[in-house]
Formats: structure tokens, C-alpha cells, sequence
């Protein structure tokens, strides 16, 4: 499979998928993803890529034709570039997983509809988007205490300890309050 992810949106492309790529392959697929890109009117400055065999020198040629510049991630690191392997992860565990591909087409039409799912559904929030799972606490100097503090010479009778209640009416009285 050959996806290309932009880092800004979170937008997937897929230009293809084959079980035995090709350098033939990989220069075609990445002409359509030029193409698509301009029908888009997307403009890309960088592609990261991965030092693969399969990538040939006109891969390259290709987007530098294209005004992209072509970045080779470092020798086993797969965190140079996170967010494609998070994507790559996510798609193996949503949808290769739980899916029988029977060809070729049911597998492009699987990552195709998997493409517009992860692009709708998926928004990319960034740091500065993202909302806070609950408000922030008081601080500390302004918090009240849960214990209510007692001083040392009261001592608990009768009236302060109050025995739990024991029937149902008995506890919806003391909910209505």
C-alpha cells in the first residue's frame, strides 16, 4: 500500500495498493499522487520517506519535478515520522484486522472508504485546538478542605452521628433533602 498523510490536516491519500510494488510501481503511483494533488490544489513542500529499496531515483525525480523536496528518515527509526506509523498502525487495527479482503478492488475500496472515515471522522486537533478533557483545578491556596476540621474539644453526641437509613421511604427522604 503507498498512503501519503499531510502532517497539517491529518488528511490521508491513497494513490494505490499492490502485494508485490515495483519500481515501475512506486514511480506511477507517485505521478498520480502529484496529479491529485494539484487537482486539489494542495501544495506540498516535503515528502518523508522511508529508505526502501523500492523508492528509485526517478521516485524522487518525480517530486522534485513537482517542487517537493524529498526527506530519507533515518536507518530504524520509525519514530522519525509518527504520525504516518500511528496511521499505518490504525488502519491494520480498525479495518486489516476486522476485514476479509477477497481481491485487488475489494481491498482499494476498503482503504478508500477507510480514508474518507478517518479524514471526517478523525478532525486533527492540535495542541492549541484541543479542549481539556475537565476544567483545570483551583489552586491549592483556594481550594476548600472535603474534612470539615473540628476543634479538639468537641466531641460527637446524639445529634452530630446520624444512622443510615433503613427502608426505601426512608431513603428517598433523605434524597429530596
Amino acid at each position: 500500500m503507498f498512503a501519503v498523510i499531510e502532517h497539517g490536516s491529518r488528511r490521508i491519500r491513497i494513490p494505490g495498493a499492490t502485494a508485490h510494488p515495483t519500481a515501475a510501481w512506486v514511480v506511477q503511483a507517485v505521478k498520480n499522487l502529484v496529479m491529485d494533488l494539484g487537482d486539489a490544489g494542495c501544495r506540498a513542500r516535503f515528502l518523508i520517506r522511508d529508505r526502501d529499496g523500492t523508492f528509485p531515483a526517478l521516485f524522487d525525480a518525480v517530486l522534485n519535478d513537482a517542487g517537493i523536496e524529498v526527506v530519507l528518515s533515518g536507518v530504524r527509526m520509525p519514530r522519525t515520522n509518527p504520525v504516518m506509523e500511528r496511521w499505518v498502525q490504525t488502519c491494520r487495527r480498525e479495518l486489516l484486522h476486522r476485514t476479509l479482503i477477497w481481491n485487488q478492488r475489494h481491498l482499494l475500496h476498503a482503504l478508500r472508504e477507510f480514508e474518507q472515515f478517518y479524514t471526517s471522522h478523525r478532525p486533527h486537533q492540535g495542541i492549541g485546538n484541543a479542549r481539556p478533557l475537565r476544567p483545570l483545578p483551583a489552586p491549592i491556596a483556594n481550594r476548600q478542605s472535603p474534612i470539615r476540621s473540628r476543634s479538639p474539644a468537641s466531641t460527637y453526641n446524639d445529634a452530630s452521628v446520624r444512622a443510615a437509613p433503613s427502608t426505601s421511604t426512608d431513603i428517598l427522604r433523605d434524597l429530596r433533602g
